[in-house]
């Protein structure tokens, strides 16, 4: 199904959900004008306009759970100021490389609603209102899926993913991960949480891997769930290597004309890609921003590849394991390794030091990203990291991570044959 969150530190929107849109409620909520608007400002808003319908008694009862609501929503603005501000000094200690303790984060959860609630049928007959007025606005904007990527690949740099058998593609996942010292369990843990167990190396975030139902809801793909952004900033460090290593491939004696040429051809591409990438500032913001334009949506097609997808996304996992090594976090769990992925790396390794371990998962999520991830909400980090380890065992035994373990398998024993 694909993690989403965006951390505190990186604009990293991914999350993986195939569920009905969400209300506008609280668009609808900030037209109020305090939590007791005067019926000036009432009267310009849907509020009032749904509060027409009603008689007295259903009137009373919803002005008052509006009111509620707002008062709420004034209480959660507190909350979320304070994890802020918290944030700010915690990025001044960290900087000066002093400690942080458990006094540097806020130690509750939001606070959660507690007011008065509507009836069934009321809630139901608002609830069919505020959608209403939703389809009346613009419609949301679409996220790019699979197609826009081929089309800019080829429209913006002439590349055409060279797709091969799934079985393939997950063995020469495997080989190179082995190959870089990542494990069968952290790699297949990562996927099952990942694609739920069922992904493709096609699989888009936001779509069903089998039934292919749904909307992208990010750019997401394959089976570390890449976002375009991540193929940008790899295509910058490691993208000189990975044409060579095409170019060795292309010289080989055992490689056919038609495969050289084939081969070639990505070359060329590459290096298109490579100098399109760098012409923006090496910065993850700026990779962000990129990825939203055609050239950026292009080079995200390379995850496709039979050849250059499996070293991309094993170089992002193997980039996750770096980095904990050098901060001296080393032999990470799946679940951990998931953890500086879902949350960023650097706020991965903030979330399991020991204080940061014991504290809210608010203290490191935006709001937005916060409210929409159900295994992020209501949690410690501790907590946060069991869930995910949760998540993995159920989905390890899915077709699609059954078939990824036997392969590693297979590649571990043909490493062992070579020796």
């Amino acid at each position: 199904m694909g993690l989403t969150a965006r951390s505190a530190s990186t604009t990293r929107p991914r999350i993986g959900v195939w569920g009905k849109r969400l209300l506008p409620f609280a668009i609808l909520l900030a037209i109020l004008v305090g939590p007791l608007a005067s019926q000036t400002a009432m009267a310009e808003t849907p509020v009032k306009e749904f509060s027409a319908q009603l008689d007295e008694t259903e009137r009373a009862a919803f002005l008052a759970y509006i009111t509620a609501q707002a008062r709420h929503a004034q209480n959660a603005d507190s909350y979320w100021k304070a994890v802020t501000d918290k944030r700010a000094a915690r990025r001044k200690k960290k900087a000066a490389d002093i400690a942080l303790t458990l006094n540097d984060y806020v130690q509750t959860f939001p606070p959660d609603y507690t007011g008065p609630k509507l009836t069934p049928d009321l809630a139901k007959r608002w609830e069919a209102f505020t959608v209403k007025k939703a389809e009346q606005g613009p419609p949301p904007k679409q996220k790019p899926g699979l197609q826009d990527f081929l089309t800019n690949a080829k429209t913006q740099f002439d590349f055409v993913p060279e797709r091969i058998p799934e079985r393939e593609f997950k063995l020469r996942y495997a080989r190179e991960a082995l190959a870089l010292g990542l494990t069968k369990d952290q790699v297949v843990r990562i996927y099952a949480l990942e694609t739920s167990g069922l992904g493709t190396a096609e699989m888009v975030a936001g779509i069903h891997p089998i039934k292919k139902t749904g909307k992208p809801i990010s750019t997401a793909i394959g089976y570390a769930q890449l976002l375009a952004a991540n193929s940008i900033s790899e295509v910058v460090i490691s993208g000189a290597a990975f044409t060579e290593r095409l170019q060795r491939i292309a010289n080989s004696s055992s490689v056919d004309f038609e495969r050289a040429a084939r081969v070639t051809a990505k070359i060329d591409a590459l290096k298109k890609m490579i100098a399109a990438a760098r012409t923006v500032p090496n910065k993850w913001d700026d990779h962000v921003n990129y990825a939203r334009t055609s050239k950026g949506m292009g080079i995200h097609a390379i995850n496709l590849d039979g050849d250059i997808g499996p070293w991309l996304q094993v170089i992002k996992l193997k980039g996750l394991k770096d980095t904990a090594d050098r901060k001296g976090m080393t032999n990470l769990a799946g679940a951990e390794i998931e953890l500086m992925n879902l949350a960023g790396p650097m706020t991965g390794i903030e979330m399991m030091r020991p204080a940061g371990r014991k504290v809210p998962t608010a203290n490191f999520f935006e709001r937005q990203a916060y409210a929409r991830n159900t295994i992020v909400r209501g949690k410690t980090s501790e907590q946060l990291i069991q869930a995910l380890d949760q998540r993995m065992v159920e989905n390890i035994v899915n077709p699609g991570a059954v078939e990824f373990e036997a392969v590693f398998d297979q590649a571990a024993a043909e490493r062992q044959a070579q020796r």
